[in-house]
């Protein structure tokens, strides 16, 4: 029987943090454990994007570069 190879899935740094954890339960964990973005109960999650909480909170560079690799990863695991 073939395997089905299933398009990768790739979040881009513009969306919505709301629009992220309604689609992507998966990640709260990473958001706010690992990241310290509690955006997740917030109001503001609804007008801002995944960046620009990230900024907000410190997380720039390298350190973005490698919170949206995970998360990535684990929305394709």
């Amino acid at each position: 029987m073939a395997k089905v190879k299933q398009k990768k899935i790739t979040i881009k740094p513009s969306i919505m943090i709301n629009d992220l954890i309604e689609q992507y339960p998966q990640v709260i964990d990473i958001l706010i454990y690992d990241y310290g973005l509690h955006c997740v109960g917030c109001i503001i999650a609804e007008y801002e994007t995944l960046e620009e909480g990230a900024k907000v909170h410190g997380i720039e560079g390298k350190d973005f570069k490698k919170m949206m690799s995970i998360i990535n990863k684990r929305i394709n695991e």
